[in-house]
Formats: structure tokens, C-alpha cells, sequence
């Protein structure tokens, strides 16, 4: 498993963009909680499929950084709780929903790397579509000045990765 640092600096040289990072805060939230609705049909006993998944990647990135995997354990316990309770309203409802958000959710990521000028990073690496969560989880705490030293890192590297690829 590659350092929180790596992961977060590969997805950061796709994502300079002001514009972009807003989008990105909007559309893989919610693409997320679309994906929680029709797994929450898929149950094992009493635990639905997107638990299982929350629950795998939150090991994760508690393995890549406890206060990060903490975060994302309260943000992944809030979009699994919703998206578990618009799948209780029956099949079309949740199917509807579904669609309007993954698909709006998606149309937010391509345009906010039309501003970027910049491919999406899963088009080179497809898991970096589980880094996105963790990531924007991450750019909240910069913002608030937690991690200072994995910030600066993270962006030192990312720059030079993004004058490498140029």
C-alpha cells in the first residue's frame, strides 16, 4: 500500500483547480450516496452491501491515517444512513434518485476538469477513485490548518508531478 502521502499527491496533480476542487466537494459526495442506494438492496443477513464497502474502505484509510479515517467514518456513516433510507422508499424512488445523482454527480466531475484542463485521475489510475473521498476530507483539513506538514507535502509533490506530465 503506497503512503498517504503518495495517493493524495497523484490525485492532487489532477486537482489545482479552484474550480475544479469545488465541483469535486459537490459531485463525489454524491456519487457516493447514489452508490450507497442500490447496495443497500444487497444485504448479507441484516448488513447491507454498502456497509461491507464503507466499512472496507474505512479500514483503509484508517490504515493511511487514523484522524483522516475517522472523518471518513462519520462522513461515510451519514451518506450510507441516507442513502439506506431513499432505498426504503421502494424501487423507483431509489432507482430515480440513483440516476439523477450518480449522473449529476458525474457531469460535475467532467466539467469541473474541463476548468482543470486535465483528464480525471482514474483515467490514469482507476483506484485513485477511492483516494477522491479521502482527499477532499484532507483539503477540509488544510483548510482548517490540521496537517500542515502532509499539506505542504502533498502539494510540493503534486506540482512536480504536474511539471513532469506537461
Amino acid at each position: 500500500m503506497k503512503p498517504i502521502e503518495e495517493q493524495m499527491a497523484t490525485y492532487a496533480a489532477y486537482h489545482q483547480d479552484a474550480r475544479n476542487k469545488a465541483t469535486h466537494f459537490i459531485g463525489v459526495p454524491i456519487i457516493v450516496l447514489s452508490l450507497f442506494i442500490p447496495l443497500a438492496w444487497l444485504r448479507v443477513g441484516d448488513v447491507s452491501a454498502g456497509t461491507i464497502l464503507a466499512a472496507v474502505l474505512v479500514v483503509y484509510y484508517l490504515l493511511l491515517d487514523v484522524p483522516l479515517g475517522l472523518a471518513m467514518l462519520v462522513v461515510f456513516a451519514a451518506l450510507a444512513w441516507l442513502g439506506e433510507s431513499i432505498a426504503t422508499m421502494g424501487a423507483l424512488t431509489g432507482w430515480t434518485w440513483f440516476a439523477v445523482l450518480f449522473i449529476g454527480g458525474w457531469i460535475l466531475q467532467l466539467v469541473g476538469h474541463v476548468f482543470e484542463g486535465r483528464k480525471p485521475a482514474l483515467a490514469d489510475n482507476l483506484f485513485q477513485i477511492f483516494v477522491a473521498p479521502v482527499f477532499l476530507c484532507a483539503e477540509l483539513f488544510f483548510a482548517l490548518g490540521y496537517k500542515p506538514r502532509l499539506h505542504e507535502a502533498v502539494q510540493r509533490r503534486a506540482l512536480e508531478m504536474r511539471a513532469q506530465s506537461v
